[in-house]
């Protein structure tokens, strides 16, 4: 797992909106949803699993690839691709719990391990 440059940790937390993940199925089949319950830890995107269905669906049967999208408030796309972790306790856990709104359930926290990194077509990472 790589580390987040400061380019972009400075970028994530200038963003703008949801961020979108994108899991895949074992067979490769992408789903793409908005998550707007995410944060950074221990340079990986924690995203709360507060209403998974077709993610949590892919994660547990063997998916190990995602990705996150997100965007500036000016505008400019960055692209983190890498593994995906899903923790129901531990210490990336605790921390979703920190953070993650009492409205919501916060079943699991899922984590992208960083990889690779895009602003548009430029790679960074």
């Amino acid at each position: 797992m790589a580390a987040l440059p400061e380019e972009v940790k400075q970028a994530w937390d200038n963003r703008d909106g949801a961020v979108v993940l994108t899991t895949t199925s074992p067979k490769g089949w992408p789903n793409s949803i908005y998550a707007t319950c995410v944060s950074l830890f221990d340079d990986k995107i924690i995203v709360a699993d507060n209403y998974f269905a077709k993610t949590r669906e892919n994660i547990q049967s063997g998916g190990k690839m995602a990705s996150v999208l997100f965007i500036t408030k000016e505008g400019k796309a960055y692209q983190i691709k890498g593994t995906i972790e899903y923790y129901t306790t531990g210490p990336v856990f605790d921390n979703m719990k920190s953070w993650n709104p009492e409205k919501h359930p916060g079943h699991a926290a899922a984590a992208v391990c960083i990889e690779m990194i895009y602003s548009g077509s430029e790679k960074l990472l």
